[in-house]
């Protein structure tokens, strides 16, 4: 079982609200889907960096026929 940790944090009422807005969720929601995509950031920021380098075995049609 995943542990959890309680945290008391102070953010602006708006931006909580625009946050929630954006997701449709609950508080504690929005502030997991936040915190993940931090977290995801540096994988993003690498894949971006590898835009353009990698090949590719199968063609775009073949990937469009595998659906």
């Amino acid at each position: 079982m995943e542990t959890a940790r309680k945290i008391t944090v102070e953010v602006p009422q708006e931006l909580l609200e625009k946050a929630q807005r954006a997701s449709g969720t609950s508080i504690t929601q929005t502030v997991r889907t936040g915190l993940h995509l931090v977290a995801a950031s540096r994988t993003y920021a690498r894949l971006r960096q590898l835009r353009g380098r990698v090949r590719f075995t199968r063609t775009l049609a073949e990937l469009k026929a595998d659906r």
